[in-house]
């Protein structure tokens, strides 16, 4: 008597038992058994599978994040420049400052103040002369308001202020840059474009412009 042992549905292999023939024996019931035990079978080589498939995953997995540590943390990328000191006689322009959270404001305040920093792990002050820009897409002073941004720091960095109103509040530079990024882009791509359509150009000017 033989029965297929599946696995995942499959058909993984047959379990099969001799029996003497006896013509009062019930072989519809003890075949009924021996599928139960096959089933059993094959549930069990089933969970072995997905036992050692997921611990095959889990050791590549944790190679990878030994690899990631080790370039991470070697010795290569210790003690290594940052922003401020990169910038040393130069410009850096800090986008977003409006983003910063309050320790890393504590940070950029006293660098300015005081033109000097220490890296991550340093032991030592570091001096730098930077000409700093900031940009922001926020209301720093209502942020000043609400305690979420320093006040001295807003100042330190409010010395020269330019403010860039809206796409949607000047709307004749729409013309302008239509025609620059016609031209950009048709010798990117190699091919002669003139001007765009007038119902592009309408739809860009009837645009709301929620941003720049």
């Amino acid at each position: 008597m033989c029965v297929p042992v599946q696995v995942g549905g499959k058909a993984a292999g047959s379990l099969g038992v001799t029996l003497p023939y006896d013509r009062e024996r019930d072989f519809a019931r003890e075949a009924e058994l021996l599928g139960v035990v096959a089933s059993m079978i094959g549930q069990a080589v089933r969970v072995h599978t997905l036992v050692e498939t997921e611990g095959q995953r889990l050791l590549m997995e944790n190679d990878q994040l030994r690899q990631e540590l080790r370039e991470r943390y070697e010795f290569r990328n210790i003690k290594k420049k940052g922003r401020f000191e990169l910038a040393d006689g130069g410009t850096l322009f800090l986008d977003e400052v409006g983003e910063l959270s309050p320790s890393t404001q504590v940070k950029l305040l006293r660098a300015l103040q005081e033109r000097e920093f220490e890296r991550l792990g340093g032991v030592k002050p570091i001096r730098v002369d930077v000409r700093v820009i900031a940009a922001s897409n926020g209301d720093l002073e209502g942020a000043m308001r609400q305690g979420a941004f320093r006040e001295d720091l807003y100042y330190r960095l409010n010395v020269f202020s330019i403010f860039m109103p809206a796409l949607r509040d000047r709307k004749p530079d729409i013309l302008l840059l239509v025609d620059h990024f016609a031209e950009k882009y048709s010798s990117v791509l190699g091919r002669s474009v003139r001007r765009i359509s007038t119902p592009a150009i309408d739809l860009l000017m009837a645009y709301h412009w929620p941003g720049n």
